[in-house]
């Protein structure tokens, strides 16, 4: 029971605050001499050398970087800014343009923070000034600056893909799906919301949408054709076979310098910055990664793999109560830990089992990847939801930021709930 105990001791000093990456490493240095001996770690040096030539991690550090560049553009606030005046006559106008920017921000940047805090700081104020349900904006806010973990290139497809085993470009072909429904049926609550509520999110006034249509639709394109055109030569390359994700991502961290040029945002300095964010971000994941890898390890020999992998295969219903328990046990965990724990400490204990249950890995991991997005929405640690009260208006408090978040998690858990019940509709079978 040494290993069943690692991870509750893990999971509790996680939630006291202590670092991640140094309780899973600290953890797994206690229980595993404590258990084998010193002799354990031996191979510990042949793991991380293992983990720095991963070609498939080196994706990792270049679409962070290509994220933070576009942030740095000021995109959000472009597209925004044109997506509001197109479908500001609309009831529901602004939080729809919200959602497809998100959309477009998803498959440009991937960077769920840089999202969140440039439409809270750029879209929010404007919702409330034209009297939008406080709840009905900031959940949109925070729903649409998720979606960057399943719509590709998502970091969480690359850690899974590694994880396991999965090609990713395999991975992000099969995650455009779930991720366009997810879109479609954000969208689609808010105009029920609206229907129902035509007070919670009304239309701009006419002086404010005087634009001609068809200005409106030029000033549009010419802010979606930029980063439309940048995500086409990314994935574009991946879905052809032309390059690998790894090539992609580099492909995509020149396209944001070149989209920096167009947009006359470039110089050396946003340059050095991007490295800088990029390098400590990426510093973080690793960090992480090392820590989860010494504790796979003492996890591993002290015997918690398989004493986990016993009871998962004597579960009720097989192969159905093993994927049910596992998205709620992924679920619940989300509440309180972040997607990159899960990714490398819960998936690689459920993965076996998975597999020696005759499940497709590639419908697992849409299923794991679409259950993480919504541990960025759930209370009390969600980050989108600290992230969004971080930039929000003195008038808006954290109550609203939480209630304005249920009807997305609830739609998102549906998602998962169709993805499980009907993969075929996904073309996941």
């Amino acid at each position: 029971m040494i290993g069943i105990s690692m991870f509750f001791v893990a999971l509790v000093l996680l939630l006291i605050g202590y670092p991640v990456a140094f309780t899973f490493g600290g953890v797994a240095v206690f229980f595993g001499v404590f258990a084998e001996g010193p002799d354990m770690f031996a191979f510990m040096p042949y793991r991380i050398q293992s983990i720095m030539e991963n070609t498939v991690l080196m994706a990792v550090p270049l679409f962070i970087f290509m994220g933070i560049v576009l942030q740095k553009t000021r995109l959000a606030e472009q597209l925004l800014e044109s997506m509001g005046r197109l479908f500001g006559g609309v009831r529901g106008g602004l939080a729809i343009s919200t959602i497809l920017v998100g959309a477009l921000l998803a498959a440009s940047t991937g960077v769920v923070g840089a999202s969140v805090v440039a439409m809270g700081l750029i879209s929010l104020p404007v919702m409330i000034k034209y009297q939008y349900d406080k709840r009905l904006a900031c959940g949109t806010i925070c729903a649409s600056g998720t979606l960057g973990q399943i719509i590709p290139p998502s970091i969480i497809l690359i850690i899974l893909g590694d994880v396991l085993g999965i090609p990713v470009g395999d991975l992000f072909k099969a995650a455009v799906a779930p991720g366009a429904v997810l879109v479609g049926l954000y969208v689609l609550f808010i105009l029920v919301y609206t229907f129902l509520k035509p007070e919670a999110a009304p239309a701009l006034p006419a002086d404010e949408n005087a634009h001609g249509k068809g200005e409106q639709i030029w000033h549009a394109l010419k802010a979606i054709l930029p980063p439309l055109v940048l995500i086409l030569v990314v994935l574009g390359s991946i879905f052809a076979g032309i390059a690998t994700p790894t090539e992609s991502s580099a492909l995509g961290g020149m396209g944001a310098l070149v989209l920096a040029v167009f947009y006359r945002r470039f110089n050396w300095k946003m340059v050095l910055d991007s490295a800088l964010e990029t390098v400590k971000v990426t510093a973080m994941v690793f960090a992480i990664l090392l820590g989860a890898t010494a504790f796979s390890m003492a996890f591993t020999y002290t015997g918690g793999d398989v004493i986990v992998e016993e009871a998962l295969l004597q579960l009720p219903g097989e192969k159905w109560g093993f994927l049910i328990l596992s998205m709620i046990v992924i679920l619940l965990l989300g509440f309180f830990i972040d997607f990159v724990e899960i990714s490398f400490i819960i998936v690689p204990i459920l993965a076996p089992v998975a597999e020696a249950m005759g499940i497709s890995m590639l419908w697992f991991a849409i299923l794991i990847a679409m259950n993480l997005q919504t541990s960025f929405l759930t209370p009390p640690f969600g980050f989108s939801l600290f992230y969004l009260k971080g930039v929000a208006p003195p008038g808006v408090q954290t109550v609203d930021i939480y209630r304005g978040v249920m009807p997305y998690i609830l739609i998102q858990i549906c998602v998962v709930i169709s993805i499980l019940a009907l993969p075929a509709l996904y073309g996941l079978e």
